[in-house]
């Protein structure tokens, strides 16, 4: 009995969203983990604890809660569209 070759070897689709939803995986964990909390967080560490007292976040946060956005709507993307591939593929 002889197994079709698709369920062998992934497309090319499917490598690249298997792989951008990795990378995305990663940079999300460490991207939050950036955040500050109430206590500080990691980005104290690094120099993004520092605080103007006029505003409640600094740029520095701002632009951090931007990237994180995006890079969860592209892991949401990455999500959908390897669950579209395998319901029709």
């Amino acid at each position: 009995m002889r197994v079709p070759a698709r369920t062998h070897r992934l497309s090319g689709m499917r490598m690249f969203l298997d792989i951008l939803l990795i990378v995305t995986s990663v940079l999300l964990v460490l991207l939050v983990l950036l955040h500050r909390a109430k206590g500080g967080g990691l980005s104290s560490l690094f120099g993004g604890g520092v605080q103007s007292s006029l505003s409640g976040s600094t740029v520095v946060e701002k632009n951090l809660d931007r990237i994180t956005i995006f890079t969860g709507m592209i892991w949401l993307i990455a999500i959908l569209g390897i669950g579209l591939e395998i319901k029709f593929a």
